[in-house]
Order: structure tokens, then sequence, then C-alpha cells
């Protein structure tokens, strides 16, 4: 980082009050600024396409839009631009996802106040941020020169099998999911149908139900993480 030059920052995030709490942490630094903020990536792309920012906080569940698909976008329309994800998903689960899709860090929003801030200066060197444990899996995935055998039900999915995923669990039927993800309620029948071989479930009655289940255990960790 350049000694006196300030870094402006936009912040994607579906809850106002999330923004703002990360725009005060954020102002409270010399050489940061935070320039805007959006709540889907429609509202996203419009403002970094005016602004460019040197970094773009991003969530990874936004209003009717998919924080992936938009880091994806952002790395393929702006390549100079820091993807850092701020997220109540699981590291475990979605860090490798998204530093492959180009993003530059992750972090809990359990642990984002204490450690936004540095996390962002890490990533506006140049590094990549990511938590001392999640770090150590991936090196030893690499090392291994393969995937760890992992406890999760979803590390095998693809992407987007994730999101229909996730959807269901929410209790989304086809024509909401597809309207969500702008796909048609055929390809939502065909993530299923993915989905069902890829998790060894009988039929879409379990899959519902294996889906409520990720949900509510999801759920139920992300509100333990904040107490």
């Amino acid at each position: 980082m350049s000694i006196g030059k300030k870094y402006t920052v936009v912040i994607v995030d579906d809850h106002p009050i999330v923004r703002q709490g990360f725009e005060q942490l954020l102002e409270q630094e010399p050489d940061l600024v935070v320039i805007g903020g959006a709540e889907d990536a429609v509202g996203a792309l419009e403002l970094i396409a005016k602004k460019v920012p040197d970094i773009a906080l991003v969530d990874l569940s936004l209003k009717n839009s998919s924080g992936l698909e938009l880091i994806k976008d952002l790395i393929v329309l702006y390549p100079d631009i820091k993807i850092l994800v701020i997220s109540l998903h699981d590291e475990e689960v979605y860090a490798e996802r998204t530093i492959r899709a180009g993003a530059r860090g992750f972090i809990m929003k359990a642990e984002a106040t204490e450690n936004v801030v540095g996390a962002v200066k890490r990533v506006l060197k140049g590094e990549i941020y990511l938590s001392e444990e999640m770090k150590s899996q991936m090196l030893e995935r690499l090392v291994a020169g393969k995937k760890k055998s992992s406890t999760s039900i979803i590390d095998d999915l693809s992407d987007r099998e994730i999101q229909v995923f996730e959807l269901m669990g929410e209790g989304m039927k086809n024509q909401a999911i597809a309207a969500k993800l702008h796909i048609s309620i055929k390809t939502v029948e065909t993530y299923k149908s993915h989905l069902k071989s890829k998790l060894n479930l009988k039929d879409s009655a379990e899959l519902m139900q294996r889906a409520v289940e990720w949900n509510l255990k999801n759920n139920y960790l992300n509100e333990k993480s904040r107490n």
C-alpha cells in the first residue's frame, strides 16, 4: 500500500445497517474511504462502473442475486479490483469457492468487526486473507494434490447446485428459484436431479428434507457465532 494514498471501498450487502457498520469501521482509517454501497448485484455493477473502487466488500447472499456470481462478473469486467468476501456462510464450505471465483479473501461476519480492517489492508497489499485454520486446510489439500476428504455433504457440488440446494432449504419452489437465479424452471429441475444423484438421495422429498436440515444447521451455527 502506498504511503499517503487513500484507497476507495464499495460495500455490497443487502442489509443497510451492516453496510453502515462496516463504513464506520473502515472510515476510522486515514487511508480508507467508503465511496458507496449496494444491496444487490445490479446496483453493485452500476456503482462500480461509475466509481471503480480499489476494493469491493461483497456478501454472498444479496437481494435477488448471488454474491458468488457477482464476483465472477466483476473479475471479468474489472480485473484490477480486489474483492473481499464478508459472509455469514461457513468459511469451510465457501472460502475456497470464492477464491476460485476471483476473490482475494474471505472473512466470517462473526469475526468481521475485529478483523475487517486488517483483512482489507492485506487484500489491498496483494495478499490473500483467510483464517489460519482455513489456510492450513487449503495447504493440506495442495500438498496432497487432491481435495482432502471432507465431512461436508456439499463439497462436491457446483456453485450453482449449492445455490439451488440452499434455496430449496428456504422453502422456495422451482418457479421462485428460477426467478431468483435468472434460469429456467427446467434448468432448476436439472440441478435437482444432479443433487439427488450426487447426494445419493432416492427422491425429491428426501432431497427437500436434506436441504431443510442443512439450512437449519447453518442458521443455528450463525446464531451461535453471533452470541
